[in-house]
């Protein structure tokens, strides 16, 4: 009989621990992508940013956690060639937005994650963009190895002021949207 007992409790204790136990995937940086777009009065330009690294934690199937850091110094036009891409890669990497000679990283670390069901996760996570760090939420579709997102940051949080009619009046159509969007492909 003791030893039944001590069987059933190791087999609860496994069981325990197996519905508990969290995995940590690292994301393949190679294989996901993340694309911005930024809008103003008179268009948009986009591009896209590489990831420098990052991992999502599952606990059994289900959206944990996750962080990742991106390589601000890799930012890139794609919607421009020539002497108009150096020009506006080149701004964006200037102090008037990103930075990157001093904050040459920005990171997201997830903080709340709830499931919506199908897949859905919906996350809060801290932002950190040129030292500055403000809570974005947005939902999350993970499909097998792949999971994606659409990330709306508003560039003002974090003091990124050129163009910004939420800092200057009479802009007129020089004036450059707050909110860039990050469209996002996470391979692990």
């Amino acid at each position: 009989m003791k030893n039944l007992k001590t069987a059933a409790l190791a087999v609860i204790t496994l069981v325990t621990f197996s519905i508990n136990a969290q995995t940590t995937k690292k994301v393949d940086v190679a294989k996901s992508k993340v694309e911005w777009l930024g809008k103003k009065v008179t268009g948009q330009h986009n591009g896209d940013i590489k990831l420098k690294e990052g991992a999502l934690v599952f606990k059994g199937d289900k959206l944990a956690g996750g962080n990742f850091t991106v390589d601000m110094t890799t930012i890139n036009t794609t919607d421009l060639t020539g002497g108009y891409k150096d020009k506006l890669d080149g701004h964006l990497k200037s102090d008037d937005f990103f930075g990157v000679a001093k904050f040459p990283t920005a990171k997201l670390v997830f903080k709340t994650v709830t499931d919506k069901g199908n897949n859905i996760t919906t996350v809060t996570a801290d932002l950190t963009i040129k030292g500055k760090t403000n809570p974005v939420t947005f939902d999350i579709t993970v499909n097998g190895n792949t999971a994606t997102t659409k990330v709306i940051v508003d560039r003002a949080k974090y003091d990124i002021k050129y163009g910004s009619g939420s800092f200057f009046d009479d802009l007129g159509d020089k004036t450059i949207y707050d909110e860039f969007e990050l469209d996002v492909t996470l391979n692990f």
